[in-house]
C-alpha cells in the first residue's frame, strides 16, 4: 500500500490510497519495479530491466577488451583504470581467500565484480536509473552459478564422501553433538550461504532505489508541481536529500559489488579446499 500526502487548506495530512488527484503526492512503491514488455506484445520477458542487463554485458565487455585488448607497458586511459580494477580485485578478493589459486581464478571474479557493479551504476545514470540487481532474479540466477561452481570443484577434488566430510568435521567436537551439528552446517552451505550471497545484494539495491526515488518525487513534486511556501521549503529539502542519498547510494553499490564478489571469492575456495 501506498501513501499519499493530501495537500488542504489546513496543511499537510497523510492517507492511504491508490489514486492521486492534482493536489495528492504519491510516495512511489513496487510500481517502480514493474515494466511492461518492451514492445506491445511482444515476449513478456523483455523488458527494460532485461535490456539494461544485455547493456550492462556490453559495457564490461568494451570496457575490458579497451583495457587489456592492446596493453602497453606505461598504461594510460581505460588500460590504467582496467589495471587499477584487476588489481583491487587480486589483491583484496582472490589473494585473501585463494591464495595461490586466486591468478586461476581471477578471470571468473573480475566478471563478477564488473557485472555487479555496472549492475548497480546503472542505478544513478541519467536516462536509465534502475540497478539491475532489484530485480531478484538477477543476483539469484548468478549466486546459483557460484554455488554451482563451489559444489561441483567439492565434489571434483575430494568425492561426494570427503566433500560432505570436510564440511561436517570439526576438530575437538564431541561424537555426540554431530547430531545437533552436522544437519545445522550442511543446511548453510547448501541452503543459507546462496540465499545470503544474493539477498544482501537484492534488498540493499531494492531499498537504495525506491529511496532515491522517493526524495526526488517530493523534491519534483513540491517544487514543480505544487509550489507554496511550505512547499517550496520541502522540495529543496528534497532535492538536498537526493543528491545525499545518490552519493551514500554510489558508495553501496561499489561495496555490494565487493562483498558479492568476495563471498564468491569465499564459495570457492571452500569448495577446492573441501571444507566449510
Amino acid at each position: 500500500m501506498r501513501t499519499t500526502i493530501l495537500i488542504t487548506s489546513n496543511g499537510l495530512t497523510a492517507s492511504n490510497g491508490l489514486t492521486a488527484s492534482p493536489d495528492q503526492w504519491t510516495a512511489p512503491g513496487v510500481e517502480l519495479f514493474q515494466f511492461p514488455p518492451i514492445f506491445p506484445g511482444g515476449p513478456e520477458w523483455l523488458t527494460k530491466p532485461v535490456l539494461i542487463a544485455l547493456l550492462s554485458s556490453a559495457i564490461a565487455i568494451a570496457v575490458s577488451w579497451a583495457a587489456f585488448a592492446k596493453p602497453k607497458i606505461i598504461p594510460r586511459g581505460w588500460q590504467s583504470i582496467g589495471e587499477y580494477a584487476y588489481e583491487f580485485v587480486r589483491e583484496q578478493i582472490a589473494k585473501p581467500n585463494l591464495g595461490k589459486d586466486s591468478d586461476r581464478w581471477m578471470g571468473f571474479l573480475f566478471t563478477v565484480f564488473l557485472t555487479v557493479l555496472i549492475w548497480n551504476l546503472m542505478g544513478v545514470i541519467p536516462l536509465i536509473q534502475f540497478p539491475v540487481a532489484a530485480r531478484i532474479t538477477f543476483p539469484l540466477v548468478l549466486a546459483v552459478t557460484v554455488n554451482v561452481i563451489k559444489i561441483y570443484l567439492g565434489v571434483r577434488h575430494h568425492g561426494v564422501r570427503g566433500y560432505l566430510r570436510g564440511i561436517v568435521h570439526l576438530s575437538g567436537l564431541p561424537g555426540w553433538a554431530y547430531g545437533l551439528y552436522a544437519p545445522m552446517i550442511l543446511a548453510e552451505v547448501f541452503i543459507t550461504s546462496l540465499f545470503t550471497h544474493f539477498i544482501r545484494l537484492f534488498a540493499n539495491m531494492f531499498a537504495g532505489h525506491i529511496i532515491v526515488a522517493f526524495f526526488s518525487s517530493v523534491g519534483f513534486w513540491f517544487l514543480f508541481e505544487r509550489l507554496t511556501p511550505l512547499g517550496a521549503g520541502l522540495g529543496i529539502l528534497g532535492v538536498a536529500m537526493t543528491i545525499v542519498m545518490t552519493a551514500l547510494e554510489i558508495l553501496i553499490q561499489f561495496l555490494q559489488a565487493f562483498l558479492f564478489a568476495m563471498l564468491a571469492g569465499m564459495f570457492i575456495a571452500s569448495g577446492l579446499r573441501g571444507s566449510h
